[in-house]
């Protein structure tokens, strides 16, 4: 009886933990794609495509959709790519990072699988402008359903849920964050509600659950219904967001929220709009508006806007997210990153981020207007994303699991047909708006690979004219100089040899603290490193260590909490007692060998403008002195 008592506990508190689990992920994780329903049928029907409404065309559309959701959310995404897990982190930064650890860097496709995960993270860029665009814009149309005369107000409340939104994010997510998953919930239990209300009026709809329907569709209208997979793919939008967000929340839940409540109030709802415009063929202007009638429409506005709002605020989170990990790894330069919770290290908000974010989002509200010309935008930087997780995975699976190629082929051959069919299909929209995520992934990827070539470069000059460390505190102390209190840390890239910094202060100020550490951080391809494989401690003699200090691309940059875990290693710190010593190069383009100058340029011009070590590391500014050099590329 007392082995009984002690069980139950236990296992309540496990399944209230996965309750939470699950309902947290309902509210960040599917609230892009829970909002697809708001405009999907309405844009695959607009005039632009030339697709009649009819009966068959119809069931057709809805049958695409449905067993669209089943192959690329829950076969691709549910069930394969959540395996490929990267010390259980999601997203395509951890797995362009697990893939290219799997091939190693030995290999010819390291440096091309290399540049489909810069791609797809690129694009992700274009897809976080579009998302909170497309999705507060079709809430705020649900106005214009009630009454024409809210028409010319459309715009101008989008713009200002937008501001508000972007407004406050400095103050982060902790005190609203808990009413995510429960509002998140009531719109699916609508979603279903209105779905199973509008089937009851015309069951004849749940034929499209036979596939032959979306095949049949797909060989009638040849080049009319591919060009229509263009605006299908928007009820797919946001199955990239399972995977992205698997380290916040873990793979059950993921799962569970997806089979138990997001894919039957989804596939419900899709089901009800069609049974709608079955036989109300006149509701096609907006079919999500009119399911239950002009008494609903502004209690749908106010819950879709809050719906759209948590869409778009886990959109600009994964933005502030993805952007850490890619400084982390060294394709970004820094940025001032702002920590808006004690408790949760992942909360975080990046200002010049959030404010150029917001100008594009603006901007594209703005210059399309509508969501249906805004749908005509969005799908191409999905789909490109999707693709490249497909091709991420097939290496993962292959070179990493050591799975057979026949296997691997027949695991992600199927997906990568499908992904390359709807990405074609997107094509088709670049003049139509598509360009615009093209050109924001195009900016995002240039500056991507020329930071990452020009700290290459810059590595290089430093490594040739690096000057051992042994050998330079050899000859120092045959005849030291005066030494004094304190400590002093000097920032020592890997690999540099003896810090410029060190070599200003003996040149300049001919002392030396009474205990020196050279520390090197060093940003692994893992998303987290374990508190005692962090520090690296080696004594050099005459009170001289040399410490390398480890990250992931998860990890929090915190030197001081660092250094404290030399405790026990022997290294005692007191910060009031530490200056930390940094080299800040002046980064001098030349027409040499290397990038091109305009690439050098702006490299030289990120270099500059990248913020110092004291806001990246989180060391005391007051305790933080740097020495500039000139450095040539």
């Amino acid at each position: 009886m007392q082995f009984d008592a002690a069980v139950v506990p236990v296992s309540s508190a496990t399944r209230s933990r996965l309750a939470a689990l699950t309902l947290g992920a309902i509210g960040i994780v599917y609230g892009d794609i829970g909002t697809s329903p708001l405009y999907t049928l309405k844009t695959v029907f607009s005039p632009e495509h030339g697709l009649q409404l009819d009966h068959a065309n119809l069931l057709g559309v809805i049958s695409l959709i449905f067993w669209g959701l089943m192959i690329i959310v829950s076969l691709k995404y549910v069930t394969l790519v959540l395996r490929a897990d990267n010390q259980g982190e999601g997203g395509i930064m951890a797995l362009m990072a697990l893939a290219l650890s799997s091939v190693g860097k030995a290999s010819r496709w390291y440096h091309p699988l290399l540049l489909v995960g810069l791609v797809g993270a690129a694009l992700f860029y274009g897809d976080g402008v579009i998302t909170p665009a497309i999705s507060v814009l079709s809430a705020i149309e649900g106005l214009e359903v009630a009454t024409p005369a809210f028409k010319p107000y459309i715009v101008p409340l989008t713009l200002a849920v937008l501001l508000a939104l972007y407004m406050v994010q400095s103050r982060g997510t902790a005190g609203i964050g808990k009413w995510f998953g429960p509002i998140t919930l009531l719109w699916f239990a609508v979603l279903a509600v209105m779905g199973v209300i509008n089937i009851v009026q015309a069951p004849a709809i749940l034929a499209a659950l036979n596939p032959l329907h979306a095949a049949a569709f797909l060989f009638r209208h040849g080049w009319v219904a591919f060009v229509a997979l263009g605006a299908v793919v928007l009820a797919f939008t946001g199955a990239e967001a399972l995977y992205a967000d698997m380290g916040h929340f873990g793979k059950r839940p993921i799962r569970i929220a997806w089979g138990a409540i997001v894919a039957p109030a989804l596939t419900l709802n899709y089901f009800g709009q069609g049974a709608l415009l079955l036989h109300q063929p006149e509701a096609l202007s907006n079919p999500f508006y009119q399911q239950l009638g002009p008494w609903s429409v502004y209690p749908l506005v106010l819950l879709s806007t809050m719906a759209t709002v948590i869409a778009s605020q886990a959109t600009i989170s994964g933005t502030f997210s993805m952007t850490h990990q890619a400084i982390s790894l060294g394709v970004l330069p820094r940025m001032r990153v702002v920590h808006t919770s004690e408790h949760e290290v992942g909360q975080i908000y990046i200002p010049l981020v959030n404010w150029m974010q917001m100008a594009a989002v603006m901007l594209a509200v703005v210059g399309f207007g509508s969501s249906d010309r805004l749908g005509a935008a969005y799908g191409i930087a999905v789909t490109a994303t999707m693709l490249a997780t497909t091709v991420l995975t097939f290496f993962v699976i292959r070179h990493g699991w050591k799975y057979n190629l026949l296997l691997c082929w027949m695991a992600t051959g199927f997906f990568l047909v499908i992904d390359i069919t709807l990405f074609a299909a997107n094509t088709l929209k670049f003049m139509s708006g598509g360009w615009f995520p093209l050109l924001m992934g195009a900016v995002i990827i240039t500056v991507m690979l020329t930071w990452q070539t020009g700290r290459e470069i810059v590595f290089r000059s430093l490594e040739g004219h690096a000057v051992p460390i042994e050998d330079f505190l050899h000859s120092l102390f045959l005849s030291p100089p005066p030494r004094v209190e304190g400590t002093a840390v000097f920032f020592r890239p890997l690999g540099e040899g003896v810090p410029h910094a060190m070599l200003h202060n003996l040149a300049h100020n001919k002392v030396l603290h009474q205990r020196i550490v050279f520390l090197t951080v060093i940003h692994a391809s893992v998303p987290t490193v374990r508190a005692a494989d962090r520090i690296k401690v080696r004594p050099l003699g005459n009170a001289c260590y040399e410490v390398d200090v480890t990250y992931g691309f998860k990890d929090e940059r915190d030197i001081p909490g660092a250094l404290a875990l030399c405790r026990s290693h022997g290294l005692d710190f007191c910060m009031m007692e530490t200056s930390f010593f940094i080299s800040r190069q002046t980064v001098v383009p030349t027409a040499g060998l290397g990038m091109a100058l305009w690439r050098e340029f702006l490299f030289a011009a990120m270099y500059r403008n990248a913020r110092d070590a004291a806001d990246y590391f989180r060391v005391p500014a007051n305790r933080v002195i740097e020495l500039g050099t000139k450095l040539e590329i």
